[in-house]
């Protein structure tokens, strides 16, 4: 058989969101490092962006799999799939997993497009469906960080790295256009503002919006700095609607700024105030200090190696996953309720992450 130091081809799945994807860059950075291979990247097209940006993966792969909480494919696109990875000749594929997700389907996929070597998290038995099976102990015995977690799954293979930061490469060209485009609404790189990202791919995640009005409200009161509001082009009304109740200088950015402008503007922000979204992730590759208003779903998705308050509360009852080991992690970790942290709460975390003086501007 094979080895993977011999591997030159490697195919890393992460199939789900962009901050998933971020996530993983440590591990997958270790691979290309250890192995010298050429690595592809098999994702969602939510995450395409971040992964044509990364600067260890070579080339990408779009799928919308139906098995994760994207777009439908239909059969003849999974079977088409097949032969575009068989196509390719891959020597090794490495398939990235939440604890609580099902990795059969990837794992099938790579085996039915004859990659000779196979490594994935499985907590039951996948016999020759993986050459490299990492029995899952999480989140029964342990519950790691999801960086920590993919890191010891290609240490399994011997591929180490001493750099375990998230990475986001902008570059001088990059940083000019965004200076120019900011420029133009009245904000300046370099003079201090917050960032503001208020919205959630799943609405059980959500904080209430007339929270978020009394929080920038507040901070735009104690700091008199410019509030930036960010997100994606579709979540424009929602996010109106809550920037035109908040007094002061505040900007409505969202759909207006592309992922790599998007992280110029993260680079540059004295604080982010963030839902638990990809967005934390992208801050964290620059160590900007982090308020996470964090929906109780994900113990292991907290920010990575950066300055950060985390304000946990639980998510609705009637809106809990129905997934059996999120539900053992919610009763383990979260059996008592936990309100809504208060916008004196939010103001009072960012003051000390700015008493620290963690990072400077």
């Amino acid at each position: 058989m094979t080895s993977w130091s011999n591997c030159r081809n490697i195919l890393c799945v992460r199939l789900d969101n962009m901050g998933d994807l971020m996530m993983s860059g440590p591990a997958i950075r270790a691979v290309a490092e250890t192995f010298g291979s050429n690595i592809t990247v098999l994702t969602s097209s939510k995450a395409k962006a971040l992964a044509q940006a990364l600067p260890f993966i070579g080339e990408v792969m779009v799928f919308d799999s139906p098995w994760m909480k994207l777009p439908d494919q239909d059969k003849a696109g999974f079977m088409n799939l097949v032969e575009a990875i068989r196509s390719r000749n891959f020597d090794g594929c490495i398939i990235f997993t939440v604890y609580s997700q099902n990795p059969m389907p990837a794992i099938l996929l790579a085996y039915l497009a004859g990659i000779p070597l196979r490594l994935a998290y499985c907590r039951e038995n996948p016999y020759d469906l993986l050459t490299d099976w990492m029995p899952d102990p999480e989140p029964y015995s342990i519950i790691r960080h999801q960086v920590k977690r993919d890191l010891k799954l290609v240490e399994s293979i011997g591929a180490f790295t001493s750099d375990d930061d998230l990475e986001f490469p902008v570059n001088k060209a990059t940083e000019l256009a965004t200076s120019r485009k900011l420029s133009s609404l009245d904000i300046q790189i370099g003079a201090p503002y917050l960032v503001f990202h208020c919205g959630v791919s799943e609405v059980k995640r959500q904080y209430p919006t007339h929270l978020w009005v009394q929080a920038a409200t507040l901070a735009a009161d104690l700091f008199g700095w410019p509030i930036l509001f960010t997100g994606s082009a579709e979540e424009i009304p929602y996010i109106r609607s809550i920037q035109s109740e908040v007094p002061g200088k505040t900007y409505l950015l969202a759909g207006e700024i592309d992922l790599n402008e998007f992280a110029v503007v993260l680079d540059h922000a004295r604080t982010v105030v963030s839902v638990n979204t990809g967005t934390i992730h992208l801050a964290a590759a620059f160590k900007t200090p982090l308020v996470v208003l964090y929906a109780r779903s994900n113990p292991q998705h907290t920010p990575w190696n950066t300055a950060c308050r985390v304000l946990d509360y639980s998510i609705p009852d009637e809106m809990k996953s129905r997934n059996e080991v999120i539900r053992y992690v919610d009763d383990l970790l979260y059996a008592e309720h936990k309100d809504y942290p208060s916008p004196v709460e939010i103001c009072e975390s960012i003051k000390g992450l700015l008493s620290n003086a963690l990072k400077t501007v």
